[in-house]
């Protein structure tokens, strides 16, 4: 084998429980969408995202996140949103899926994305 290669068909090695802080550029997805359809469709871009980056099919949206994303109503989506996501494992017993990842709100002050990285927030489990 070549020195670095790597099979694409092979799953990555991830951390089983993980939590990162992460931004999410609604404005991009949300550019030229329906106006009465663009607050359903940041929920599913939220999805999408945690998906991408916690390789999870069940994501959950809190509450609080939910009524941020719905804040300036059906039209008016947040241009951006800062995104905890946190990978958990599931308790039930009939679950479908053995992880999930709960995606909730972090307030920031206005103007506050200028220089934020996403990053690995330290677990206690670990």
């Amino acid at each position: 084998m070549v020195q670095g290669y790597k099979p694409k068909n092979k799953k990555e090695n991830r951390p089983e429980l993980l939590t990162i802080d992460t931004t999410v550029h609604m404005h991009k997805y949300l550019k030229g969408r329906t106006f009465k359809k663009r607050a359903p469709f940041a929920a599913k871009v939220v999805r999408k995202v945690a998906k991408q980056f916690m390789g999870t099919e069940d994501n959950r949206i809190e509450v609080r996140l939910n009524k941020a994303i719905w804040s300036k109503g059906i039209k008016g989506c947040p241009t951006r949103i800062r995104v905890r996501l946190e990978r958990k494992r599931n308790e039930d017993d009939d679950a479908k899926h053995e992880l999930y990842t709960v995606a909730s709100f972090i307030r920031l002050p206005r103007d506050g994305f200028k220089g934020l990285m996403t990053q690995r927030v330290s677990n206690d489990e670990e």
